[in-house]
């Protein structure tokens, strides 16, 4: 839940119902909660934000402690956004015309769409002309649409951290045509590290900080001729991210072929489990890849750390993710970063699995290690721009 949601006992109940409506797959339901806390006085944007994006962050937590499916959570998610169609279209809700135009937008390959359809309503209520151009925005695309539209502001989302070179590369282009660059969501740190050092023009943590960022201004960049990845990140030079990334099938494959010698219950596996296993090892080598562009161990130590909370969650052993460290490991012996950042990773574990020494995760309900874990894993909702 964002800091700046505001907590009263009056939304609290609101919460209830509505979290009640959606695992109840109850868009109905649903529905009426919104619509009667509209008639009752509550403004569209306190519903927004004070009653939809705490449910959503439940979702992803209940998700994550395995007490929701996946098909669950993206019923939750999309009875979500329907509401918020509801919702907006209300004839309670008013807007006050302000002068600008903001286009809002998720990077290219992020599908965690509510944060940004958040922002893009708070600034519709508030009277801004919003473009929302939802999920996933190739940014070739998003560039022709400000050529197209224009616009005062571009407001980016990601959730995800390995989106980072791909929002570095959108945040780089929309400048060089002279549009400045407001980024949120989870992939950016909670406290806008990476933002700062990616190069974006604002960083907030809520849609409201967000929203009243963009009223108060917020500078046009000065185009800079023939800016590369390596002005903001210098280290890049050494190419290791680049050569880790393009290795990645080989990486994959070679940890799929030492797994089972490395992790005995691999043996077992059946050909679904086998392909389970290799979209999470690939999610393990992009998030080493995006530690590698950022420089930053935390985006390795962070990711693992709370997979093995996943797979303990899921009653598969924490332990499975050692044999995939040592392996690659092994293969990127002569990288000294990202021996590094394995050797981190590896400590992090290590301490991890020492604090749940004794406890006995079970026979796993017929997932592999990181099944469900790593691969696709929604995280939680929030007003985050």
């Amino acid at each position: 839940m964002s800091p700046h949601t505001r907590t009263t006992p009056r939304m609290r109940g609101l919460q209830d119902r509505l979290w009640a409506a959606v695992t109840d797959r109850n868009e109905r339901a649903a529905a009426a909660v919104v619509l009667t806390a509209l008639d009752d006085g509550i403004d569209a944007e306190s519903v927004l934000l004070d009653v939809i994006a705490p449910v959503q962050a439940r979702v992803g937590t209940e998700w994550a402690a395995n007490r929701l499916g996946v098909a669950q959570e993206h019923a939750a998610s999309a009875i979500a956004e329907r509401v918020i169609a509801v919702l907006a279209h209300h004839p309670a809700v008013r807007t006050t015309p302000a002068p600008g135009r903001v286009t809002v937008a998720c990077v290219d390959q992020e599908w965690h769409v509510l944060p940004a359809r958040l922002l893009a309503e708070v600034l519709t209520l508030r009277g801004w002309q919003v473009d929302f151009l939802g999920a996933q925005v190739p940014t070739p695309h998003l560039i022709g649409h400000l050529h197209s539209n224009g616009a005062d502001v571009v407001a980016l989302s990601s959730s995800i951290p390995t989106r980072l070179p791909t929002a570095h590369a959108a945040i780089t282009a929309c400048q060089a045509v002279g549009v400045p660059v407001l980024v949120g969501g989870a992939a950016f740190g909670t406290d806008g590290r990476h933002a700062h050092r990616l190069g974006a023009d604002a960083w907030e943590p809520d849609a409201r900080s967000a929203a009243r960022r963009i009223a108060d201004g917020i500078a046009v960049p000065v185009p800079a001729a023939g800016r590369q990845q390596t002005d903001d990140l210098p280290h890049l030079g050494d190419q290791e991210y680049t050569l880790v990334v393009r290795s990645r099938p080989q990486l994959v494959r070679e940890v799929l072929a030492q797994l089972e010698s490395r992790f005995p219950a691999a043996a077992a596996y059946t050909a679904r489990q086998r392909e389970h296993t290799a979209q999470d090892i690939a999610h393990a080598v992009d998030h080493l890849g995006v530690a590698l562009y950022m420089d930053d161990d935390g985006l390795f130590t962070d990711f693992l750390v709370w997979t093995a909370g996943i797979l303990e969650a899921r009653r598969v052993p924490a332990a499975s993710l050692t044999p995939v460290l040592d392996v690659l490991g092994a293969e990127l012996k002569d990288f000294p970063r990202a021996t590094r950042l394995l050797d981190r990773a590896g400590a992090v574990l290590g301490t991890f699995l020492a604090t749940t020494a004794g406890h006995d995760p079970g026979v796993p309900d017929g997932r592999t290690p990181g099944q469900e874990a790593i691969g696709g894993a929604p995280r939680a909702a929030s007003s985050v721009g």
